[in-house]
């Protein structure tokens, strides 16, 4: 059971092969904020740190609700965008 496991981590260890900066505001680059202000690229490195297979969303905006840090404390973000128009540019877009 465990070479199965530590088989299908490191399948999961996936490296972006470039990166780009976010222009214009998308529910795509909200999520995206709210990973990078938690400390993880994207939704596929906090997958393969925290080890979940789905991250807590606001149903009705699709946003995310709840990430936990590298710490373990634990950011909690409203149902409406948080990621102001002066910090698009700030937002990491990573390409697979």
């Amino acid at each position: 059971k465990n070479s199965e496991v530590s088989g299908v981590m490191a399948k999961a260890d996936i490296e972006p092969k470039s990166m780009h900066r976010a222009k214009i505001w998308s529910d795509d680059v909200e999520n995206l904020y709210r990973f990078q202000q938690a400390g993880y690229r994207d939704e596929v490195e906090y997958k393969q740190v925290k080890q979940v297979d789905v991250v807590e969303c606001w149903p009705e905006t699709g946003f995310i609700k709840k990430l936990q840090r590298r710490d373990n404390t634990f950011y909690y973000y409203n149902k409406q965008r948080e990621c102001e128009d002066k910090d698009v540019h700030k937002v990491k877009v990573y390409v697979y």
